[in-house]
């Protein structure tokens, strides 16, 4: 990766523009933050390109990620801490911290060095790992719960055979996103509880939707996931390289 002559996180290889790295947490946390403007260096790398601080914002969300070594003058690839700050409503904060430790695949409170991360950060492990997890198990609560719902919904419904299969649909839907909850697939988990929603309203008597379907001769109904494969955005995350070496969270490898 490359930082602008504004100071702005651009792809690797552009000419006039100086080098940074950013490790595999800053890359997650960026990813999970979902579309955003390019990240502002308000710190550049100088000697040490590791050795950073930026910050950018989507929506209600801002992050500041700040990479720093906690041993080794920054000589030691492998004691680089990555301090995320992320400010906004509690169920957005939670969903990219699940999504972050998700993407990583590994437990991102802990460091190559306990002692000296411990030292540095005024935090012991227990400390980091009980911030983390309750962020985590926040996200995954609300999940459940919007799974739960829909559910119940489903349950409400039934007894009308024109609808049981579409029910039923909505109902595997809802077991899928049962198993990408399970695997920490949160993304997943979305895409299947849209779709459930959709079997819902053409199922749901009140609505019109299935009639109005029938009346336009088969044409679909375009999906907010639809609507987004189909639209091209500008975020952070297109900037990510996954070429690029990658670090650790808290003693970057």
């Amino acid at each position: 990766m490359s930082i602008d002559i504004e100071g702005r996180l651009r792809p690797a290889g552009i000419k006039g523009n100086s080098t940074v790295y950013l490790g595999d947490v800053a890359r997650a946390a960026l990813r999970s933050l979902g579309p955003a403007d390019p990240p502002f260096f308000e710190s550049k790398p100088a000697y040490d390109e590791q050795r950073w601080r930026f910050s950018t914002s989507s929506g209600d969300v801002s992050m500041v990620v700040l990479s720093d070594s906690y041993w080794g003058f920054g000589l030691v690839a492998r004691c680089f801490v990555n301090q995320i700050e992320i400010t906004g409503p509690l169920a957005l904060r939670a969903r990219i911290v699940h999504d972050i430790a998700a993407t990583l695949g590994r437990n991102p409170w802990e460091p190559s060095w306990t002692s000296r991360f411990e030292k540095r950060t005024r935090a012991t492990i227990s400390e980091h790992r009980s911030a983390w997890e309750e962020l985590i198990h926040h996200a995954r609560d609300e999940m459940n719960e919007e799974i739960t719902n829909l559910s119940e919904k489903v349950s409400a419904l039934r007894g009308g055979e024109d609808i049981e299969p579409i029910l039923n649909q909505a109902e595997q839907n809802l077991d899928e996103a049962r198993v990408a909850l399970a695997d920490l697939n949160a993304p997943a988990v979305e895409r299947a509880l849209a779709r459930a929603t959709q079997a819902l309203v053409e199922a749901d008597p009140t609505t019109e939707v299935r009639s109005s379907e029938a009346a336009a001769s088969g044409s679909r109904i375009l999906t907010w996931w639809d609507k987004n494969e189909k639209e091209e955005e500008v975020e952070a995350s297109h900037l990510l390289d996954d070429e690029l070496p990658v670090v650790d969270l808290t003693g970057e490898e």
